[in-house]
């Protein structure tokens, strides 16, 4: 049985004049933190006095793989790092203003006092804020040099229609794949002294990588003009110029547990880049308790698993027939979703996507074929694979469409909707094809059609653009990405980029954006129900602001909530629309479902509207209060600020939950899981993971050589001694 061990604290320093903080640390100095053997606890004490608000890291190498853990200082400066594994761990403290204190060893049942000390200047504070606030020194070119005028003109592509072009062009097609504004990306090694040197460096700097999306992207800037802003950037950046500080955690943000492992590592000792990470099913939270937590190694077409009880990972290698160019060999899953057996599905590639089954073609007998044929997939070309843990065994399915992101329905059927294709809303019946393997039985899809004639039912249809008449619907396309599943009425929701022509005053396919929602009724494809809903688009419609939604998710209220990469969160409630009926099939037709908050954030420097330099990926609605701010409530990874961003409804506040190290915590998807239910908060965490493409830029990393990625455990505890 664990040991109980007490000590009073005292303060560090006399105060003559007490701060807010000092005089907090005051009325509990003689408070005493009360912790077990396996728990290691103290207080923090600055230049001032005890430290309120700043990370306790404890990290160790004794372990399977490397592990740390991180909480966060009382407002006594008070800390308890809880139910630590037996190691020895190296225990220090980073905080906002202060210089990295030197690791102290330290065992578990151990009190340990520790010290920090003042940053020496502002520019040394500044090296561990996160990305989005140095990124959000960057200058994006004036309203008034929009629309661009070319290469014989200001330098900027007529396709740049605006400022918000501009911008979501920025922030879509380099977020994407990592953070930008950490040290790596915002630093010119060796520096340039002038603007055109800086200006060539950065040219020479994207041009060098050889990567085609990324010349491509510069070029649709105008590649020159692009590298002249962040030419600018990064001078006014060697020059000294600083971000705004970021706020130290405060209230509930203080009572964060973080934990953290290295894993998809491969058995040669190379790190794997996990796009995703699966712990349960996310229609029942108990599942898998206390089991491994799954991710997929995108690149390295892998399953790969942490067993955080010991701390061991594994790895599966995924079959696949795929063989096409510099993918050759690899399954590429992007996506995990695990079912009610505990079975993880990913989205995967099995056989060449040139390769279409007949029968998903025009002619086919297949009522899904017969109704709306796919002769190709359209999208993202892949397929879905099933991994068993339990037998070790993975069975492809064939798909017609493409897929991406999936989620599970709360079917008989259990019925697996995928994302991923520009023209139809594709899903597999797994309990058909558990039963035949048969994937023509179990695969359907119902098209991207409106019924903007009113009659009920899918009819007819013409292309957006084409003249239609009055009893023809309306078919339309554009890439469908973030989803979710609807826990009152199975309806599926979709994150939806238009395809640039709904007339929204910008080329780009993700200004506004919007949600679709899709109902397969009783005899798909018939009874398909398709509705499209846009955010509000302002009067002048170059001054859009809320636009790229990446992702979905439905509550158990029935309330969707959707990520804009903008650095907005919207809430829609379809209970709230007037009209239904979409005569003119913009999706334009229930402004009154909409709530839009801006999240917290830097704004990009001189811009005013719109949301702030950070990104969010998806967002995961914790239908069952997993993480402790109660049910329902909408989390999006601050993907570019180190980051979970909750949003407590019933408070209308924004919780900020930050992972200060390593710094480049980018996460994508999440999830959460209950292990006990009647532990409290230490029997159920939210897990992420790592997901940079660029694992070169972590913290300690040089910019090239991949660094382990990790997979983080989130929990929130009553109050920041708790154990």
């Amino acid at each position: 049985m664990a040991s109980r061990i007490a000590f009073a604290l005292v303060c560090a320093i006399a105060c003559n004049t007490f701060d807010a903080a000092c005089s907090a640390a005051q009325t509990v100095h003689d408070a005493a933190i009360v912790f077990d053997a396996d728990d290691i606890a103290g207080t923090v004490h600055g230049p001032a006095g005890p430290e309120a608000g700043v990370w306790v890291i404890a990290e160790t190498g004794d372990l399977p793989v490397a592990f740390s853990r991180i909480v966060v200082t009382d407002e006594a400066g008070r800390y308890l790092l809880p139910d630590l594994p037996a190691a020895t761990y190296r225990v220090w403290v980073r905080g906002y203003g202060l210089a990295d204190s030197q690791p102290v060893p330290a065992r578990p049942g151990e009190s340990l006092d520790l010290r920090a000390a003042a940053a020496p200047s502002a520019a040394a504070a500044a090296t561990i804020f996160p990305a989005s606030h140095w990124f959000a020194l960057l200058q994006p070119p004036p309203d008034a040099e929009f629309p661009g005028t070319g290469t014989n003109g200001n330098g900027i592509e007529p396709l740049m229609r605006s400022r918000t072009d501009w911008i979501y062009h920025m922030k879509e097609n380099c977020l994407f794949c990592h953070q930008f504004g950490n040290a790596v990306t915002r630093t010119l090694v060796p520096p340039r002294a002038g603007h055109d040197e800086a200006t060539d460096a950065w040219l020479q700097r994207v041009f060098a990588v050889g990567d085609e999306n990324m010349t491509a992207f510069m070029g649709m800037f105008g590649a020159r003009r692009a590298a002249a802003m962040y030419a600018d950037w990064s001078t006014r950046i060697a020059a000294g110029e600083l971000p705004e500080v970021p706020s130290r955690p405060v209230g509930v943000e203080r009572n964060v547990v973080h934990s953290l492992w290295d894993w998809a590592i491969a058995q040669d000792g190379t790190p794997q880049f996990v796009h995703d990470e699966i712990s349960t099913d996310q229609r029942n939270p108990h599942l898998n308790a206390r089991g491994p937590v799954y991710g997929v190694a995108q690149h390295a077409g892998k399953i790969v698993w942490l067993d955080p009880r010991t701390h061991t990972i594994g790895e599966r290698k995924l079959p696949t027939g795929f063989s096409l160019g510099k993918l050759a060999g690899s399954a590429q899953p992007h996506n995990p979703m695990m079912d009610a057996r505990g079975r993880i599905w990913s989205t995967t590639f099995n056989r060449n996507p040139d390769r279409q089954p007949d029968w998903c073609k025009e002619g086919s007998k297949h009522p899904f074929a017969a109704f709306f044929p796919l002769d190709a997939a359209v999208g993202r070309p892949s397929q879905v694979s099933v991994f068993d843990p339990a037998t070790g065994a993975t069975r492809p399915i064939d798909t017609c469409f493409g897929t991406h992101h999936l989620q599970f329905g709360y079917d008989e059927g259990q019925t697996l909707y995928l994302s991923g294709d520009s023209r139809v809303m594709g899903w597999i019946d797994t309990r058909v094809f558990d039963a035949t393997g048969d994937s023509a039985a179990a695969v359907g899809w119902c098209p991207l059609i409106v019924d903007t004639s009113g009659d009920g039912r899918i009819g007819a249809a013409v292309a957006r653009g084409e003249p239609r008449r009055p009893e023809q619907d309306l078919r339309f396309e554009g890439f469908l990405y973030g989803m979710g599943v609807n826990p009152r009425d199975d309806s599926v929701w979709y994150a939806w980029y238009t395809d640039g022509r709904g007339g929204y005053g910008s080329p780009f396919f993700a200004i506004p954006g919007g949600i679709v929602r899709m109902e397969r009724g009783e005899s798909a494809p018939a009874s398909c129900r398709v509705e499209l809903f846009v955010p509000p688009v302002p009067a002048q419609r170059e001054r859009i602001e809320v636009f790229n939604p990446r992702g979905v998710d439905v509550g158990s209220d029935g309330i969707a909530w959707v990520a804009f990469g903008s650095g907005h969160l919207g809430r829609f409630d379809r209970s709230r629309c007037r009209d239904l009926h979409d005569a003119a099939g913009d999706g334009m037709h229930c402004p009154e479902g909409w709530e839009i908050r801006e999240i917290p954030g830097p704004k990009f420097k001189d811009v005013e509207r719109g949301g702030s330099a950070d990104w969010h990926y998806l967002v995961w609605v914790d239908e069952f209060d997993v993480l402790g701010l109660g049910r329902n409530v909408p989390i999006v990874p601050g993907t570019n600020s180190d980051s979970l961003i909750a949003y407590v409804p019933a408070e209308q506040r924004f919780v900020t939950l930050r992972v200060p190290y390593p710094l480049g915590f980018y996460a994508r998807g999440l999830d959460g899981r209950i292990d006990d239910e009647g532990a409290g908060w230490k029997g159920r965490a939210l897990w992420a993971n790592y997901g940079s493409f660029a694992l070169g830029h972590l913290e300690g990393g040089d910019g090239h050589t991949p660094l382990p990625g990790k997979i983080v455990s989130v929990q929130l505890r009553p109050d920041p001694l708790a154990h």
